[in-house]
């Protein structure tokens, strides 16, 4: 029994790893990651620092996924929407 959760765990933290790497890739391949970093300001400020801004708001995912698909402020993305929740997503898990 201990063995197949520990065997568990070990598969979950494999996924999610793995899950992170994907959304920082996806990250880089929007574009996203010319104006932001994951810790420190570039031209925008640092996805660490969205996270911890956005955090506990309710309706932050969608407002998020708006700004960033609307064009304004924040300039226009050629990633479908599809891919801009799940880097939303990646960025406010944080």
């Amino acid at each position: 029994m201990k063995s197949t959760i520990l065997g568990a765990l070990a598969v979950a933290g494999f996924w999610a790893a793995g899950m992170a790497s994907a959304s920082e890739d996806l990250a880089k391949k929007a574009g996203c990651t010319v104006c932001h970093a994951t810790a420190e300001k570039k031209v925008g400020p640092s996805f660490k620092d969205i996270a911890t801004r956005n955090k506990g708001k309710a309706g932050a995912e969608a407002a998020l996924v708006a700004k960033v698909r609307g064009g304004k402020p924040h300039p226009p993305v050629k990633a479908s929407e599809d891919d801009v929740k799940k880097i939303v997503k990646w960025i406010l898990a944080m």
